[in-house]
C-alpha cells in the first residue's frame, strides 16, 4: 500500500481533469487564430478563464494565464517594481521563495510566533515612504498552513495608498476565497495545487488595478515575457490550451471541494491527536492558530526531517519537509526560522498535507509507519548516547 500525503506539493489529477486535458490535446488550433480551429481553442481558454476567476471571486477579464504560480508571483512583484522608479515591495518573512526572490530590494515585514504578519511592523514600513508600494502576504502558508488576516492587511495597506498582492496558491480549493470582499488587488493561483496540470498558473487582478477592464496606468504591471499580444499584452507566448482547459476543470472541482473541508480537517486533527499520544515529545507547529484544514507541520525532536521522510518513503508513505521547490533538497526552513522556532527543532519538522480523497486508512498507514520509525530512531539514539534520549526541547517556543 502506498499513501500520498503531500498535497501541498502537488495534488493528484482526477480522471475527469485528465479527460479534459487529453481531449483538448487531440484537437488542433492556436487560440490566436481566427478560423474555426482557432476559435475552438480560444473557447477552451475563455471557459477556463471564467472558472479560475470564479474560484477566487473575480471576473474572467481579470485573469492572466501564466506558466505557473511562480511566474504569476514574479509578474505581480517584478512587474510592479519595473513599472516605476520609486516603487516599493513589502513582503512578509514567511512568503514562498517566488515572492521573496521575485525582485531586488524587497523589504521584509516580520511575523509573530505563529507566523502571522506583525501588523505594527507593517505599518511602520508603510509609513516610512508615501511612494507607490505593493504589499505581498500569502493567504495561507505552504509549510504550516497558518492563515493570515488578509482583510485587515488590505485595509492597512489601502489606508497608506498601497496595494495588496496575496499568494492564494495553497488556500485555493481549501478555504472560501473572495478577493474582492477581502480587498486583495492582485492574487495568484496554481493549477497543480488544486488537481490541475503542472506548469499552468494565473495572476488575477482586482478592481483597484483595472478600470472597465483596462489596467490603470498608475498601477501598471510591466510584462515579464514580451513578443506577442497574448493575454491582452500581459504575457506573451502561445497559450497552453490543453493545460489551461485542465486548470479550468480543476478550478470547478476545487470550488466544490471547499464544502468538504470539514471532513479533511477532522482527519488532520485525528492524525495530530494520535501522533502526540503515541509520541509525547511530538509537537505540531502553530497548532492553536487558524490554519488550513489539510496541513500539519509535525515535529519529532531529535529525529531530523530528512531521516523521517526517507524512512516513511521506504514504508510507502509520501510526506515532505517545508516547500517542495528546492530540487528535492531538505533545507532549513526560513518560515520556521522567522517564527522563532529553534534550529534544532525546525530541522525535525515534516509537513503532512491531506486532500479530498485522503481516507482514514491513509491516516492509519501514516501513523503506523511514523510511530514504528520514530520509536526505532529513538532507541538507536539512546543506544548511541548510552541511555534514554534527552530531547533538549524544554524552554523552546514551538507554538503548539
Amino acid at each position: 500500500m502506498t499513501v500520498y500525503l503531500d498535497y501541498n506539493a502537488t495534488a493528484p489529477m482526477p480522471d475527469s481533469v485528465i479527460d479534459v486535458v487529453t481531449s483538448v490535446m487531440r484537437e488542433t488550433g492556436n487560440a490566436s487564430s481566427v478560423h474555426l480551429f482557432g476559435r475552438k481553442a480560444r473557447s477552451h481558454v475563455e471557459s477556463a478563464r471564467r472558472d479560475v476567476a470564479a474560484l477566487v471571486g473575480s471576473k474572467a477579464r481579470n485573469v492572466i494565464f501564466t506558466g505557473g504560480g511562480t511566474e504569476a508571483n514574479n509578474l505581480a512583484l517584478a512587474g510592479f517594481l519595473a513599472s516605476g522608479a520609486t516603487r516599493r515591495l513589502i513582503v512578509s518573512a514567511t512568503e514562498h521563495a517566488s515572492v521573496l526572490q521575485a525582485a531586488p530590494g524587497v523589504e521584509i515585514a516580520p511575523v509573530d510566533a505563529f507566523g502571522r504578519i506583525d501588523m505594527a511592523a507593517l505599518e511602520v514600513l508603510l509609513t516610512k515612504d508615501d511612494g507607490p508600494a505593493l504589499v505581498s502576504v500569502m493567504a495561507a502558508n505552504n509549510e504550516t498552513g497558518v492563515l493570515q488576516p488578509i482583510s485587515d492587511i488590505a485595509m492597512l495597506a489601502h489606508s497608506h495608498g498601497a496595494l495588496l498582492h496575496s499568494d492564494f496558491i495553497q488556500a485555493a480549493g481549501r478555504i472560501e476565497l473572495d478577493m474582492i470582499a477581502l480587498g486583495v488587488d492582485l492574487a495568484t493561483v496554481s493549477a497543480h495545487k488544486i488537481g490541475g496540470p503542472q506548469g499552468v498558473g494565473a495572476l488575477i487582478m482586482g478592481n483597484n488595478i483595472l478600470h472597465d477592464g483596462i489596467m490603470r496606468e498608475d498601477w501598471a504591471l510591466s510584462p515579464l515575457i514580451r513578443g506577442g499580444g497574448q493575454e491582452r499584452g500581459h504575457r506573451a507566448g502561445t497559450e497552453n490550451v490543453a493545460g489551461i482547459a485542465g486548470f479550468g476543470a480543476a478550478a470547478r472541482m476545487a470550488r466544490m471541494a471547499v464544502q468538504d473541508s470539514a471532513a479533511v480537517e477532522r482527519l488532520r486533527n485525528d492524525l495530530e491527536k494520535r501522533a502526540m499520544e503515541a509520541a509525547p515529545d511530538a509537537v505540531v507547529i502553530a497548532r492553536v492558530a487558524a490554519r488550513l484544514p489539510n496541513t500539519s507541520c509535525l515535529v519529532m525532536p531529535g529525529v531530523k526531517a530528512e531521516t523521517q521522510i526517507m524512512g516513511l518513503d521506504l514504508a510507502g508513505v509520501a510526506v515532505s519537509a517545508g516547500s517542495a521547490c528546492s530540487s528535492g533538497k531538505v533545507e532549513s526552513s526560513h518560515v520556521l526560522n522567522a517564527m522563532g522556532v529553534a534550529a534544532d527543532i525546525a530541522e525535525c519538522a515534516i509537513r503532512v498535507s491531506l486532500g479530498g480523497v485522503t481516507t482514514r486508512a491513509d491516516i492509519d498507514a501514516f501513523l503506523a509507519a511514523w510511530i514504528v520509525f520514530i520509536r526505532r530512531a529513538s532507541k538507536q539514539d539512546a543506544t548511541r548516547q548510552g541511555g534514554p534520549r534527552q530531547d533538549g526541547a524544554s524552554g523552546t517556543m514551538i507554538n503548539a
